[in-house]
């Protein structure tokens, strides 16, 4: 916007989403206006951070509550968010919104029940969404990470397809009835966060509530095993097996069927 003020442009289009969506936005030297309403400059605008309007100024899309956790930009547009600097979506390489698309392309959700076990920004669940699902049962304990979800554009809102639960689904999952869901995605924090979410009574009851030849992706990342001393997604795919499904390791993750 200030690259074309200073051209001599009084407008130009631009997106103010994140790539979602393009807009008309007038300039002048005292800020910038669009349908949304008038806005003045920021008076910083820091690297590697996402601003939204909080009523009377930007504020950066970050909090401090025991950790810090912030949505950040990428060059695919759909953002990443990290925790203590730790980034919880691949971006390297393909947009973390496009490398939730591959994963759930491969439970083939369309008019199934599908279990989004750690909900995060939601990409899963809006790749779940477009696919047809018929149901999506999301979980996301994390109270911040849902505050992020809420003022990305990239997220998708809950309704009557997409069910949020603000819960454990270490937890939560012990309610849910038996061969309820067609298919998983459980893409959990690293293991040293959330082990829970790694151990065997959690992979029982994957099993339990998935029916028979039900589909599960488990994301596990790729941690070096010359650095970690641990084959994390080999001991994923061992724990998964135990449970009752058939495994192979895939990428960064494990695709598993539930015999």
């Amino acid at each position: 916007m200030r690259a074309a003020l200073r051209a001599g442009a009084s407008s130009l289009e631009c997106s103010l989403d994140l790539d979602r969506s393009t807009t008309t936005v007038a300039v002048t030297p005292s800020g910038w206006s669009s349908a949304a309403g008038s806005f003045p400059w920021l008076a910083n605008c820091k690297d590697r951070t996402i601003y939204y309007w909080a009523g009377a100024a930007f504020e950066p899309i970050s909090r401090f509550s025991g950790s810090l956790i912030k949505l950040v930009p990428t060059e695919w547009g759909p953002p990443t968010f990290e925790i203590d600097g730790i980034k919880m979506l691949p971006t390297a390489q393909v947009s973390p919104y496009t490398d939730a698309q591959h994963k759930v392309d491969w439970i083939q959700p369309c008019g199934k029940r599908v279990l989004d076990t750690c909900g995060g920004l939601g990409y899963f669940a809006a790749w779940c969404l477009q696919g047809g699902a018929a149901e999506v049962l999301s979980f996301e304990k994390n109270p911040d990470v849902l505050w992020l979800r809420s003022l990305n554009p990239w997220s998708p809102a809950p309704g009557k397809v997409l069910r949020l639960t603000p819960g454990d689904v270490s937890t939560e999952i012990t309610s849910l009835p038996e061969g309820s869901m067609d298919a998983i995605l459980h893409d959990p924090p690293r293991f040293g966060i959330a082990g829970e979410l790694y151990s065997q009574e959690f992979y029982d009851q994957l099993s339990r509530v998935l029916r028979r030849k039900g589909r599960l992706f488990h994301y596990t990342g790729t941690p070096n095993k010359l650095t970690s001393g641990r084959d994390v997604p080999r001991e994923v795919a061992l724990r998964l097996e135990r449970a009752g499904f058939r495994t192979e390791l895939h990428g960064d993750g494990v695709r598993a069927t539930r015999k």
